[in-house]
């Protein structure tokens, strides 16, 4: 049981990770923390070779601590298709942000719900790998299997409730204007 709980907890953390990187109307450093950098014979995070701020509500500001990595860091960022295109000005990178329309916004909401059930299929497919480890032990009776496999359907459910509560918040913020 302790297995089901500790696999979900990894899986909430990876998915909060996730909408972090969503767009919503605001600028914060967390949409561009999964872009990795091919600088210096290897692939660097962003934030490994560059300060990251939010100088203003609609614009992200990237200043690389290595002037030879602009480059590699426009480079990346266009690859990265975040709906934004950098803007170089000498050795300081800005994504400014568009405004966002319904057809972002409706867009957004569909990549968010991709990913919220993404994270049920998991939480759905640790819960079968548990049931069948559950169901092919010995020693303990029947009362003692099904206790332990309705313990895990609570559990389960109250995963995929924390899931759903977490994609209302963030479908709220992205339908906000």
């Amino acid at each position: 049981m302790s297995e089901i709980t500790q696999q979900s907890e990894k899986i909430l953390e990876h998915l909060e990770s996730e909408l972090k990187t969503i767009r919503t109307g605001r600028s914060t450093p967390e949409l561009v923390d999964g872009i990795f950098i091919e600088v210096y014979g290897s692939r660097q995070p962003l934030k490994a070779v560059a300060s990251i701020s939010t100088p203003d509500s609609k614009t992200i500001q990237i200043e690389p601590w290595d002037g030879s990595a602009v480059k590699a860091i426009e480079t990346a960022l266009t690859e990265a298709d975040l709906g934004m295109n950098p803007n170089v000005q000498g050795k300081v990178i800005r994504l400014n942000m568009p405004m966002m329309t319904d057809d972002n916004r409706k867009h957004l909401v569909k990549k968010l719900k991709e990913r919220l059930e993404d994270a049920k299929v998991s939480i759905r497919r640790i819960r079968e790998e548990v049931k069948k480890s559950i169901e092919k032990q010995d020693g303990i009776g029947e009362d003692e299997k099904r206790r332990l496999l309705d313990n895990m359907e609570k559990d389960v459910k109250e995963q995929v409730e924390k899931i759903e509560n977490m994609g209302k918040k963030k479908e709220t913020e992205i339908t906000t204007i």
